[in-house]
């Protein structure tokens, strides 16, 4: 069974917990990783672009000129698509870009992304995470002791102060262990856990 070392706030080795193979020594799947991150990016996608068509066009209630006799062609409406300031026709309307894909599909990237930060050292698991007060200077402090520049931290989403010291700084963020997902992983240089985020996140994946 492989290790993995659980850390203090200072950085210093405190003990080693098991880390799965299943999960940990899981093939990375380069094609799982890149259909979960396009997911991933397209259901952010709000598509909200919009246009009038000549139903929802301000005027047009009047025929500007009578059928025939003028020598100009038939108009009904000053909103019609032909006319300056008038509808558009096929133009954009709000709609979801939103898909799913299936579970399993989600759970094996996820696998092979942990699978990958592991391999490349860049995984850390701390014993706790506690902050007196939620300050940013809190934060800063933590992210200077154990030298990471990008991390995305992860705790239970009770530790308050943790997410508030860290939500001002750059290049780092803080999730709760059941929204860790493949793009985030993939996103920051290192994943820092807490052992009971560590925990969580081996029971989610069995």
């Amino acid at each position: 069974m492989q290790k993995v070392q659980v850390l203090n706030q200072s950085g210093k080795k405190t003990k080693e917990i098991n880390a799965p193979k299943e999960i940990f020594s899981y093939p990375v799947k380069e094609h799982l990783l890149y259909e979960v991150v396009i997911n991933y990016r397209t259901n952010q996608r709000h598509g909200t672009a919009s246009t009038k068509t000549r139903s929802e066009v301000r005027g047009g209630g009047r025929k500007p000129w009578r059928q025939k006799g003028t020598g100009r062609a038939r108009a009904g409406s000053n909103r019609s698509p032909l006319w300056r300031k008038g509808g558009i026709v096929f133009g954009p309307k709000p709609k979801t870009y939103y898909y799913s894909l299936p579970k399993k599909v989600k759970r094996n990237a996820l696998k092979s992304a942990l699978s990958m930060k592991f391999a490349e050292n860049q995984l850390l698991v701390l014993e706790k995470l506690n902050f007196k007060e939620p300050k940013t200077k809190e934060g800063a402090k933590l992210l200077e002791m154990l030298s990471l520049d990008s991390a995305l931290i992860v705790d239970d989403h009770e530790n308050e102060n943790l997410f508030l010291s860290l939500g001002n700084i750059p290049k780092v963020k803080a999730v709760d262990h059941n929204q860790v997902n493949v793009y985030d992983v993939l996103n920051y240089k290192w994943l820092v856990l807490t052992q009971r985020a560590f925990e969580s996140l081996i029971e989610r994946l069995k």
